[in-house]
This record gives C-alpha cells, structure tokens and sequence, in this order.
C-alpha cells in the first residue's frame, strides 16, 4: 500500500497521540493541601499507647497528656515502651517492693540520648495506664520502681468522663 508523505505522517500523528489527557497541575494542588493539612493538625494530638487489655479508670482531668516515658499495667503483664518486662503474678508473688526487670528496664530508658532539647525537660516524667481494677499493692510496686529509676514526674492515664 503506497501512502502519501502527508497521509504517513497523518498516520504517525494519530499512532503518537495519547488517548487521555490529564492536567496533573491540579492534582498536585490537591495533594499538597492535604498533605499540609495532615501535617499541622498531626502536632496538636497527642495519643496514647492504646492497649485494649487496659481499662482505664475515668476522671475529669483537663490537662492533655504528654508525650512521656509510658508503662502499661494490665491483670497479665508489665509493658514499658511495648516491650513486656515482667508477669504481674511473678511481681505480686514478690516480697520485695521493687520490681528488679522493670527498674532495668527504666534505667536502659533513662540512659538512651535525648535527641530534641524540647524533649529533655521530660526526661524524669513517665505515665503509667494501669488498668482500673489492678491491686493498689501492685500499683504501689511499679511507682517504687518508678521512684528508684529517678522517675519523678509520675503521671497516671485516665478516660476523660464523658460530659452530660
């Protein structure tokens, strides 16, 4: 079949055309707002560990939590930072008030490098979410612990009640 040059490069023309044309310059418009718009309002929140196995006790505390040094106590086990660190039974079975696992644990916590300045004036402040039907005895034990790894600035997790 002899072609025309016109009627070849008409032929070319139609094979190098794309069937869709897309304005991308809108959809990077879009992306770039909502990646602004996740990052400014990710700062303001701060959440929590949120173990189900914990049922925190409920109170009108107003002030938000910070982002400290967390152990969490269930009926089981003893969690800091999510690594479990000992058996509640193994603890309660103890006669001594000091929970040697634990305290390592916050002492190796205490002595990783604080890498924000603004982090550093928390350095001493943990927050325990002990479950609201957990012994005072154990929860007695862990803030001894907490005491002895030089955790001063202890804090309790709690639901904030609902208003009616």
């Amino acid at each position: 079949m002899n072609l025309t040059p016109l009627q070849k490069r008409a032929e070319r023309k139609s094979r190098n055309k794309s069937l869709v044309d897309m304005n991308l310059v809108s959809l990077i418009d879009i992306f770039t707002i909502l990646i602004f718009f996740l990052l400014s309002n990710s700062a303001e929140v701060e959440i929590l560990p949120n173990t189900k196995a914990v049922k925190l006790p409920e109170s009108t505390a107003e002030k938000t939590p910070r982002d400290t040094l967390v152990v969490v106590v269930n009926d089981k086990d003893i969690i800091v930072q999510g690594r479990r660190v000992a058996s509640v039974a193994d603890v309660m079975r103890a006669q001594d008030d000091l929970i040697a696992p634990l305290k390592a644990e916050l002492d190796f916590q205490a002595g990783r490098q604080v890498i924000r300045l603004e982090n550093a004036a928390q350095k001493n402040a943990i927050t325990i979410m002990g479950d609201k039907d957990i012994p005072y005895q154990l929860l007695r034990k862990v803030m001894v612990t907490c005491a002895r790894a030089n955790y001063s600035d202890v804090a309790f997790a709690v639901r904030r009640k609902a208003e009616t």
